[in-house]
């Protein structure tokens, strides 16, 4: 999570390679079949180790946009780890509910970015606003009584991605792979469709998209705080 100029602490460095052990250790699982219990206790480290290689990684005081970025990685282990402990509807609904709050940290992080997002262009938007549509039409027979949930994370995701563009190409990458993600998981969840190694997919684009957002949020924190004390 280092930037230019700035050497990796060795607390953040740990941080990195844990998550990168820890993300390994899922993807094999995932991947071979392994173990629920292995899956399951892997996922639920993922992001406290993201959270701990930003913390490791950013000079003090931490900016509006880091503590938003921190607040909006807790309540995405929140949507990691609370479903473990449920079964069904509820444990569905308590990953959404953990990700919805995050996306709504994430949109307070980008929204002053606005102004260089896609949102200027407004005939960009159209990819988004398409696979939007197409996720819905697909899964909208088979969610049932979780349509309306589904349909407000959908848009809260939307909304976020769309404004990821604004920092920067990596942060609207990470937006782009965040909406992947999710979308696979409603592929699995409200179509028939099958995809060969989907749990594989979800989480590498998913720990893929967490830490891009979190490195571009660590840059801009970076160079804004390099513009401060320039003046």
């Amino acid at each position: 999570m280092g930037g230019p100029g700035r050497t990796c602490p060795g607390a953040a460095c740990s941080a990195v390679l844990a998550l990168v052990l820890v993300t390994s250790a899922h993807l094999l699982a995932q991947l071979f079949w392994l173990t629920a219990l292995l899956a399951d206790a892997t996922q639920i480290l993922l992001m406290p180790f993201l959270a701990g290689a930003v913390i490791a990684s950013i000079t003090s005081p931490r900016g509006r946009l880091i503590r938003l970025l921190l607040a909006a990685l807790f309540f995405s282990w929140v949507g990691d780890a609370l479903p473990r402990f449920m079964d069904g509807d509820p444990a569905f609904l308590a990953m959404v509910g953990g990700f919805l709050i995050a996306q709504f940290f994430y949109i307070g992080a980008l929204a002053r970015y606005w102004k260089s997002s896609l949102l200027r262009r407004w005939w960009m938007l159209f990819p988004y606003l398409a696979a939007f549509a197409v996720l819905l039409v697909l899964g909208s027979a088979k969610a049932g009584a979780l349509l309306a949930p589904v349909i407000i994370y959908g848009l809260a995701l939307m909304v976020m991605a769309i404004l990821s563009t604004g920092p920067g190409p990596v942060a609207g990458s990470c937006g782009a792979i965040f909406f992947l993600s999710d979308s696979l998981i409603a592929l699995r969840s409200f179509t028939d469709i099958g995809l060969p190694y989907i749990g594989f997919w979800i989480i590498l684009t998913y720990v893929a998209g967490q830490a891009m957002i979190s490195y571009a949020a660590s840059q801009r924190d970076a160079q804004e705080k390099s513009t401060t004390t320039c003046r």
